[in-house]
């Protein structure tokens, strides 16, 4: 008996196919197929393949660059020289965990599963402003992001509930037709996303808070909303933005050195200055692997919001262009998976998970060369952090699974994990 893939169907009865999967007047019928004889798999159409590599060559090149940032830090704190990318791999081995999970799980389950996530990641954000969470959410160079010691950062988890969580409601809307309409349309969602804003702002993360809000306008964009609500809000909006960052007296003076760098105070555009330096002295070609001299300690966090000054120094122009090429093939790849999504809801998710994937590269890239103001967005799968890193693996999973196709293997084969 020989195993044969039913492509793009979804769960049927046994009695459906033949022995041999063959079609009788357009049904496929086996009235004696066990079940143990049936299985279902996902099979990655062309881009999902695509976008695997991708990922592999963005994650195997972050190991390496995070190593020749990160080695002399380590170093310098009385650690081995592989600590921080010894570290790192343990992220690698939880991420790559949950890229086969969401590779292989339903994404559309997502849908029903979008508010307990976002109560979930409200709560997680919760956790690290409450005054009486200081032993779980520890104040770290001045802000609280980070739960059980530094292990787990709850903005990460917040990115993925605000696209899930967007894409449910917008298509739930679209389905009522109250989608239009500024006060049942567009209002519950800037209720909910700012709670998360207001939670960003008190750690305080103000560039966390601006990308929650970015991402949710991008899926509503998406998924149709009136170009006329967003001006008239922005328009209302910007008022508290500005008080947000004259409160926040680092975020201030951020803007200050970017617009003004030499009128702002040198603590201040230090890291920015010592990013060009990095950037500049690595010219066209770099100055080779593991010879870059910023992260001797002239650069603070080489590994983390900085390290793509490290790629612009020891790869050159040449490297980092290279690079923002790679992530904008991760983008074109995760636009045509949305293009081709099996749902409304799942196109929108498609949309949000790519496009926050390839903008914080962007920004990040942006920041480093002096085209932006200092942020503290990190490189996706380079920059050091295990919750980043998983979280771009879970989310490089979910894509792939919006990209595969489902089908069923029919055949004395089918139970062989080995079998194709």
């Amino acid at each position: 008996m020989s195993t044969t893939a039913v492509r793009g169907l979804e769960p049927a009865s046994i009695g459906s196919y033949d022995r041999r999967g063959s079609s009788r007047a357009g049904a496929i019928e086996a009235p004696d197929l066990n079940r143990e004889q049936i299985r279902q798999r996902w099979r990655m159409g062309v881009e999902a393949r695509a976008l695997v590599v991708v990922t592999a060559v963005l994650l195997a090149f972050g190991l390496a660059v995070l190593y020749s940032a990160s080695a002399l830090v380590a170093m310098q704190e009385g650690k081995g020289g592989a600590f921080y990318l010894l570290r790192q791999l343990s992220g690698v081995a939880g991420g790559a965990v949950a890229f086969a999970v969401a590779a292989k799980v339903d994404a559309g389950r997502l849908e029903r599963g979008a508010w307990p996530l976002m109560g979930l990641a409200i709560l997680l954000m919760l956790l690290t402003v409450l005054p009486f969470t200081e032993s779980v959410a520890p104040r770290i160079n001045g802000s609280r992001r980070f739960l059980l010691g530094g292990s787990l950062q709850p903005s990460e988890l917040s990115k993925l509930a605000v696209i899930v969580w967007t894409a449910m409601l917008l298509v739930k809307k679209k389905a009522n037709g109250s989608l239009r309409r500024l006060s049942k349309g567009l209002f519950p969602f800037l209720l909910v996303v700012g709670v998360l804003d207001v939670l960003a702002a008190l750690e305080p993360d103000l560039s966390v808070a601006m990308m929650f809000t970015l991402i949710m306008g991008i899926v509503l964009f998406a998924g149709g909303v009136r170009i006329g609500h967003f001006i008239a809000l922005g328009v209302l909006a910007t008022p508290v933005l500005w008080h947000e960052v004259e409160r926040l007296q680092y975020v201030f003076l951020r803007m200050v050195a970017f617009l003004d760098p030499g009128g702002a105070p040198s603590e201040v555009n230090y890291q920015l200055k010592q990013s060009l330096v990095a950037v500049g002295s690595g010219g066209w070609l770099g100055v080779g692997f593991g010879e870059g001299r910023q992260q001797a300690g002239f650069l603070p966090y080489p590994y983390s919001d900085f390290i793509g000054s490290n790629v612009g120094e020891e790869w050159g122009f040449v490297g980092i262009t290279v690079l923002t090429l790679v992530y904008a093939l991760y983008g074109w790849l995760g636009f045509r998976i949305a293009r081709q999504a099996r749902s409304e809801f799942l196109r929108l998710v498609a949309v949000g998970l790519t496009v926050t994937m390839v903008l914080t590269a962007y920004l990040h890239v942006g920041v480093v060369i002096g085209l932006l103001p200092t942020t503290g967005l990190t490189l996706p799968f380079m920059s050091y952090g295990r919750s980043n890193l998983v979280l771009s693996l879970l989310t490089t999973g979910i894509l792939v699974n919006i990209g595969s196709e489902r089908e069923r293997v029919v055949g004395e084969h089918a139970t062989n994990p080995l079998q194709p």
